[in-house]
């Protein structure tokens, strides 16, 4: 993926930020915990993102201290070859297997992810898939509308998902 992206000028690191903001806006701290990482580690990404006017930041209103983060309608473009390029490493990485075999990779990628994430120990319990995937309850409204919101997504890599093997072969779940 990084091969790709880079081939259209965009880090990995920017193509997580902007999948975060398909969520709307947010702050930098959200954005470094959705990613695993310290924000101080998140500033010079963010920086070069609104110095290229991918993002923009705003004051928050309920704590003057925090910057609200919200795409822009220049990222739009962006996301969009950011999307194309997903789809080009995906259809790549699953040449040769069949619906079978991705719905066990699958399969079995989710029981090692549960059974990584079952022993973390952490003050707040981890999300689960829907709860990820549907708006943050209670999370500060913008001031303003920005330009342009990235397209909501149900889960952020939902449109590289397959459909289940069901539909994929024409059977009635």
């Amino acid at each position: 993926m990084n091969v790709e992206l880079a081939r259209e000028g965009i880090t990995y690191r920017q193509w997580e930020v902007l999948v975060c903001l398909a969520f709307g806006d947010t702050t930098q701290t959200e954005i470094a915990n959705r990613l695993g990482i310290e924000a101080p580690t998140l500033v010079g990404v963010l920086e070069r993102m609104e110095r290229d006017g991918w993002l923009e930041r705003t004051a928050c209103p309920a704590d003057r201290r925090k910057k609200r983060i919200a795409a822009t309608r220049q990222s739009a473009a962006v996301w969009n070859r950011m999307v194309t390029c997903a789809h080009r490493v995906r259809a790549r990485a699953q040449r040769g297997l069949s619906s079978e075999d991705l719905a066990t990779l699958k399969r079995i990628s989710d029981q090692i992810v549960g059974n990584l994430t079952a022993d973390v120990v952490s003050s707040e319990p981890l999300p689960d898939r829907e709860t990820v995937a549907g708006p943050v309850a209670n999370s500060p409204q913008p001031t303003s509308d920005p330009p342009w919101t990235p397209p909501q997504l149900p889960h952020p890599f939902a449109a590289l998902e397959p459909p289940p093997v069901s539909e994929q072969i024409g059977v009635e779940a």
